[in-house]
């Protein structure tokens, strides 16, 4: 059997990268996982494919080699899906359709030319599928209200892709998040109880990288990397600060977590010590009717400010996600949120218009209040809105681009990063994944041709330079990253 895994392509969006990535020679930020995963479900003797549209094109020839070509996809890659589907179709080759994209969305009218749909979660599903296929017995639809085992979960088939492709490396340790937010299809797609890999299971997964050659980032992209903090102080970040001390360090982790991980020190030092420079944090509003609202309890009734300094204190970066749109937001929500997002020295700010996916509560309430236009983009900082607002649309449309050109001019940007460095104090190690390549010395003299030289920003550029070279001479790498970080925001927002 030959099975073509098709990677629909990203639209160039807040988490693509695409401009800053150019500065390293690399195509995509991240690799698909999830694929990688599934490959590695289905029986060890059938000839196997990858192709990431976002790192190479999809020729017809490969359609033609396939028996099925399996496509993974996310909402904001709807629209490639639909063109890979449709070419599918011409050429007569079946396919097999899975992830979050096809699971909230399968019953649409816009996915007639899928052969057969694997949703929920593929350790249970693939299974079903396997089977009917082998008694030629299949069926359209695959799903299960049962979730699954994490601890069957196979290591990710790495060698289906190109790691010079990417910029960073994927790792999964936990699926689900103990809160509820209303926006949020996580507890839909994956529960309310995380559900873990083993500590031998993770082990096995940093080994793997390592052997195939991997050295730098790694992504735990778990819904909420903290979700269960006894397990984790326990087991795995023991493990983790041991197998990275062995190897001397070969990887920087980053993941996503909820903000109350700035309530123990204990863990904010084991995540540091293990390697972990990074986190993504769901701030979403200063007001605390909208948390209520959004039903972010976890937010609630704390100094979020103090707390993402909290965090930058212990030795990671924080990035956050924000959000306007809720139905208690007043005009005056926007200088709310630049004026939190500056005074946190949040240098990635990702700031979106709120969006009602599909099979959240949120969608669930504005359907029923009749306020539901169309599916949402999958894409929260498009400027798309997807239902009516209570507020005036086009005032929030203005305020919300307000806040981007405001938190992204390169005052206010490398304002920001001053504050973070003031904050931060990163947990040293002698790392081998900071270890001197090449493509640093491009990346590096590429941001003086572009941003120090060609770009309006390019005063604060050389301000930051010499004021990291004479005072914090360690941290120019990371200055340098942020300001290509910038050069690719003011692309996306057209700035």
């Amino acid at each position: 059997m030959k099975i073509l895994f098709v990677n629909p392509e990203y639209p160039n969006t807040f988490w693509s990268f695409k401009y800053a990535l150019k500065f390293v020679a690399k195509k995509v930020a991240f690799p698909p996982l999830g694929l990688l995963t599934v490959a590695s479900l289905l029986p060890e003797d059938w000839e196997k494919k990858l192709v990431d549209m976002s790192a190479k094109k999809l020729k017809d020839k490969d359609l033609q080699w396939a028996d099925y070509v399996f496509i993974g996809a996310m909402s904001v890659q709807k629209e490639s899906a639909k063109k890979i589907i449709e070419r599918c179709r011409k050429i007569g080759v079946k396919t097999v359709a899975g992830g979050p994209l096809f699971t909230s969305e399968h019953e649409d009218g816009d996915w007639d030319g899928v052969s057969h749909f694997v949703l929920n979660e593929a350790e249970i599903t693939l299974p079903m599928f396997l089977e009917d296929l082998k008694s030629n017995r299949l069926k359209r639809v695959y799903s299960s209200s049962q979730w699954a085992d994490l601890e069957t979960t196979p290591l990710p088939s790495w060698k289906l892709i190109n790691k010079r492709h990417y910029n960073c490396m994927n790792i999964q340790y936990s699926r689900g998040c103990p809160f509820d937010c209303e926006f949020c299809d996580i507890t839909l797609l994956y529960g309310r109880v995380p559900r873990t890999k083993s500590q031998g299971q993770i082990l096995a997964e940093l080994d793997a990288l390592y052997d195939w050659g991997w050295r730098g980032s790694v992504f735990f992209v778990d819904d909420n990397f903290i979700g269960n903090k006894a397990k984790l102080k326990g087991e795995i970040l023991p493990a983790l600060i041991g197998w990275m001390e062995k190897k001397k360090h070969p990887f920087t982790f980053l993941t996503e977590a909820s903000v109350n991980l700035a309530d123990d020190a204990e863990l904010m030092r084991m995540m540091a010590k293990a390697g972990f420079r990074t986190v993504f944090v769901g701030i979403e509003t200063p007001d605390e009717e909208g948390l209520k609202e959004c039903n972010k309890f976890q937010n609630k009734n704390r100094d979020l400010v103090d707390c993402v300094k909290r965090i930058q204190g212990a030795g990671m970066e924080v990035q956050a996600g924000f959000i306007v749109g809720f139905d208690s937001d007043t005009p005056s929500i926007f200088e709310r949120q630049i004026e939190f997002i500056q005074k946190s020295g949040i240098v990635t700010a990702m700031v979106g218009l709120l969006g009602a996916m599909r099979g959240t509560r949120l969608y669930h309430r504005l359907n029923g209040e009749k306020r539901i236009l169309q599916s949402a983009s999958g894409n929260n900082t498009d400027g798309s809105l997807n239902f009516i607002p209570k507020m005036n649309r086009q005032a929030l449309i203005d305020g919300y681009r307000k806040i981007l050109q405001t938190i992204y001019s390169p005052k206010y940007y490398y304002e920001r990063i001053h504050a973070f460095f003031r904050e931060y104090r990163p947990f040293k190690t002698k790392s081998h994944s900071g270890r001197f390549r090449w493509g640093y010395v491009g990346a590096f003299l590429g941001s003086i041709w572009v941003l120090g030289v060609k770009t309006k920003g390019r005063i604060y550029y050389w301000k930051l330079f010499f004021w990291c070279l004479f005072k914090k001479p360690k941290l120019l790498p990371l200055a340098i990253t942020f300001s290509i970080y910038r050069y690719h925001f003011e692309n996306i927002f057209k700035l």
